[in-house]
């Protein structure tokens, strides 16, 4: 079931006047995590897209995908729009980003290896119901340097991911850029910027503890 009532939260509990828009992700941007998968480094940003049915809230119980196989957590940092980003728009992150947060990418891990090696694309494993739970929004003025922010995650108390966004092999100014060089970016969409490595299997009864520059700790429990 779908979460149909999903809305944009601040970190305060107020809901954001921004529609629930399309979730675009960036694969391949921690070479970490190409390292662990045995990926190839790719000349330009991978993109793909998770649907606006794919957003649940972070602090609603999560149900896992029955019968398809292994499903990951992949933490990212997420970027919320608040203006139209079209090809050419000057990339001024004040003007063009509400705020950050954390977002899980879920992977369908066993489905994805499947379409990968058929060269088939990859939304069955990744753009599935719910397959985005998304933190509240932290205004961006609270952060001095989006691109050397630390994020963390826990499963049952035990590390799994730690990330640094001044690890990324892409800057956020610069995947904005790349893009909308290929489709405009809508005021509530959101920009998920790519997983480090620590990528791993998900269970029914796990907890999951998430934090932001260590200023902002967020939690959730899969069902």
């Amino acid at each position: 079931m779908i979460d149909s009532l999903y809305k944009h939260q601040t970190i305060d509990n107020k809901q954001l006047a921004l529609p629930a828009g399309k979730v675009v992700c960036i694969g391949r941007n921690y070479l970490d995590h190409i390292r662990e998968l045995g990926n190839e480094i790719p000349e330009q940003a991978l993109l793909f897209i998770k649907p606006s049915t794919s957003l649940v809230a972070l602090d609603k119980p999560l149900q896992l995908p029955v019968g398809l196989g292994e499903c990951h957590n992949e933490l990212e940092l997420a970027l919320l729009i608040k203006s139209p980003i079209t090809k050419g728009t000057p990339i001024v992150l004040s003007e063009l980003i509400w705020g950050l947060g954390l977002g899980l990418d879920l992977t369908l891990r066993d489905l994805q290896s499947s379409l990968k090696g058929q060269g088939h694309p990859w939304e069955r494993a990744k753009a599935f119901d719910n397959a985005c739970p998304i933190t509240p929004f932290i205004p961006l003025s609270e952060f001095e340097d989006v691109n050397n922010l630390v994020f963390t995650l826990t499963v049952n108390d035990q590390p799994r991911q730690q990330g640094c966004t001044a690890n990324m092999m892409r800057s956020i100014e610069s995947l904005l850029t790349e893009i909308t060089a290929c489709f405009t970016l809508l005021p509530g969409d959101i920009v998920l910027t790519g997983t480090p490595a620590g990528v791993g299997v998900l269970n029914s009864g796990d907890k999951l503890a998430l934090t932001l520059t260590n200023r902002y700790k967020f939690g959730c429990e899969f069902i």
